[in-house]
């Protein structure tokens, strides 16, 4: 109790909890976005399992800060950048992200037979799968953000538990809402795009400060939002008319 009463833990246990959400959104629109091309049935349980996959990542790091403090030593030098294997596992999620959003965001906007009948064909195993490769880069770049911040150990894993317990509660809300308007998963799948170029980004030292891309994604979905209320007050208004 004593540990807990002390601002100066409660202020880091606090701020780090809340960066871990924030870095933990982009995580849950693509676990909600690869979980909703399995069966309904199926939807739900895969996205609890890669979210405890993320948490179990998370933690599994933080024990081995030996290991994360090598990955940022240099292993090969391109174009008079010095590549660590934290830049190339970047770099390589990025890759992966951005192919993969823009797979999705083609065959949701071409809607293909093809892609209607692979949504039923798709397994549950190899969505978990992707989702735990993803886990990796996300969590990853979580863990590093924890190290920066804080020093306790315990901190870092008790903030990423409420982290993940929370993302737990809101992911069923925030997946039924993304598929339920077709324009904000388009959105979605948008700004895992520009996550995908941020992660790359920061592999090939070209950072780019989140707080533009967390602006613009939160910007981008108001104005949706404002959009999608219009459209909904112009319907009521017509059959209030009829």
């Amino acid at each position: 109790m004593e540990i807990l009463l002390n601002p100066e833990i409660l202020i880091a246990l606090l701020t780090l909890t809340a960066l871990e959400i924030v870095l933990g959104i982009d995580n849950i629109i693509f676990i909600s976005i690869l979980a909703s091309r399995l069966p309904l049935n199926e939807q739900k349980p895969a996205q609890r399992a890669g979210l405890l996959v993320a948490m179990i990542m998370r933690v599994l790091l933080l024990f081995s800060l030996s290991l994360i403090m090598r990955l940022t030593e240099p292993l090969l030098i391109v174009f008079s950048n010095e590549i660590s294997g934290r830049d190339l596992i970047l770099i390589i999620g990025g890759v992966f992200l951005l192919v993969k959003s823009t797979l999705e965001i083609y065959h949701n906007v071409e809607g293909d037979k093809q892609h209607q009948v692979g949504k039923i064909k798709v397994s549950f195993s190899g969505v978990l799968l992707q989702i735990m490769v993803m886990d990796l880069i996300f969590s990853l770049d979580s863990v590093i953000t924890a190290i920066g911040l804080v020093d306790q150990i315990w901190i870092m894993v008790v903030s990423v538990v409420i982290a993940v317990i929370f993302m737990m509660v809101f992911v069923n809300a925030i997946s039924n809402f993304i598929e339920e308007h077709p324009s904000i998963k388009i959105l979605a799948l948008s700004f895992l795009l520009l996550v995908g170029l941020a992660l790359i980004g920061d592999g090939l030292d070209m950072h780019i400060p989140k707080g533009y891309i967390y602006f613009s994604m939160i910007f981008s979905t108001y104005v949706q939002l404002l959009n999608i209320r219009m459209k909904k007050k112009k319907i009521t208004n017509s059959i209030n008319k009829n």
